[in-house]
């Protein structure tokens, strides 16, 4: 179904941000039209079958950490958990570094973890304790440094901060030089600290899913690329819609070209490689940091933690790079840190996603302006923070700025103030 000619707002991006500023606003009672030029609802959350393994747009994982999360049905995702930790390996043997608030057993052999011994170990504590449990406004006003130099006065050590922080860390920055801003990687751990992390079992592109299926039939156009935007109309292949307001929620480099002046950019990708074993390796559903001096940021058996991910019993491998790396090169890499043949490792698809997130180097640059003037808004992680999180939360404050739009331009002139 087309856009309509007329409608209240037309939110421009199918991904979580525009999907939680539409709901809200078709929640509050209003006319709101999704449009996204993708085949399916999520943007960046994408999932597809290749010959029966859901197999997502790169290792993406739900943090129930983060605040938003709230928003989601989780119950009917119908979750399957990782263990909070990491296996890491040092001179070759691997050890699991949990989290024993969750697993009280994994407890002694965590603190055997070669990580530079019980003071540093007690420091990563203190400094988890912090960031999980500070209040959000004293993290996001102390001094602001690298992630890096912020590890270091935490006084973790080296040996934790190489072999397990930067690894870890790596896969959820994107960026192993840890330039990340400190007061983000606060945000980061405390989501680590405070949620559990796991899959769908219809993939990650089914929590975008969840989301449009709250709006009213007819209200979401798939497959329509936008053209034009200003704030009062969208236009498209098949024509203008004229509208009270328009918000733009597509991925950053879209957003600059919709809106010339707007400063949004992506520069962070990664290469993730997708195997099946015959059974997993493992005994528990714990990501594998990649060593130091490797290729791999980590690896992870995926249906160890969401069996629904393999249509038969075997084990689904994702393995990720932050830089573009053919399948062969990185082969030995990974059969070695899962202690396996490599004739057992049977490739079944490689995905880069390029432009995968923002950078949030310091100074953090959080809460961007979201209401452009003239009826026009935009939103999406690029104006809060890289993630889940930062999208939908950018969505729920863009939301709420089109609603004060709206009502000002209801109220009768004398009811409005001077202009």
């Amino acid at each position: 179904m087309s856009l309509p000619s007329r409608a209240e707002v037309v939110v421009v991006g199918a991904g979580l941000a525009g999907l939680s500023a539409a709901t809200r606003l078709a929640a509050a009672g209003r006319d709101v039209h999704l449009v996204d030029a993708a085949e399916h609802a999520g943007g960046r959350l994408a999932t597809s079958r290749v010959d029966g393994f859901l197999v997502d747009r790169g290792f993406q994982v739900l943090n129930t950490g983060y605040p938003r999360v709230a928003d989601l049905d989780l119950p009917a995702l119908d979750l399957g958990w990782f263990w909070t930790g990491a296996v890491v390996r040092v001179d070759g043997r691997a050890h699991r570094f949990v989290d024993p608030r969750q697993h009280p057993t994994a407890l002694p052999a965590t603190l055997r973890t070669p990580l530079g011994g019980p003071h540093r170990l007690a420091a990563l504590g203190a400094f988890s304790a912090r960031a999980g449990y500070a209040p959000v406004s004293r993290l996001l006003t102390a001094p602001e440094r690298s992630a890096a130099e912020h590890l270091r006065s935490a006084g973790v050590g080296e040996q934790a901060l190489e072999t397990f922080l930067r690894p870890f860390l790596a896969g959820v920055l994107l960026e192993d030089r840890l330039e990340t801003s400190s007061r983000y990687l606060d945000l980061v751990w405390r989501s680590f600290v405070r949620g559990r992390v796991g899959l769908p079992a219809r993939g990650m592109q089914s929590v975008g899913e969840q989301l449009a299926g709250r709006l009213p039939a007819g209200r979401v156009h798939l497959g329509t690329r936008v053209t034009a935007v200003d704030g009062r109309s969208v236009t498209t292949g098949a024509g203008t819609t004229v509208a009270d307001a328009v918000v733009v929620a597509t991925d950053p480099d879209t957003a600059a070209g919709l809106l010339p002046g707007l400063q949004a950019a992506a520069p962070r990708q990664v290469t993730t490689h997708l195997h099946v074993l015959p059974a997993s390796p493992w005994q528990a559903p714990l990501i594998v940091l990649g060593a130091p001096g490797g290729q791999l940021v980590n690896t992870v058996v995926v249906s160890d933690a969401q069996p629904a991910y393999s249509p038969d019993g075997r084990a689904l491998v994702a393995s990720s790079t932050l830089s573009p790396t053919r399948e062969a090169g990185v082969r030995t890499e990974i059969a070695r840190t899962h202690d396996v043949a490599e004739t057992d490792l049977e490739h079944l698809t490689t995905v880069t996603v390029l432009g995968a997130q923002p950078a949030a180097t310091p100074p953090l640059q959080h809460r961007r302006p979201v209401d452009l003037g003239d009826g026009l808004f935009v939103c999406g992680d690029h104006r809060d923070t890289p993630s889940i999180q930062g999208a939908m939360a950018s969505g729920a404050r863009t939301a709420r700025a089109v609603l004060r739009r709206l009502s000002r331009s209801a109220a009768p002139a004398s009811d409005r103030g001077p202009a």
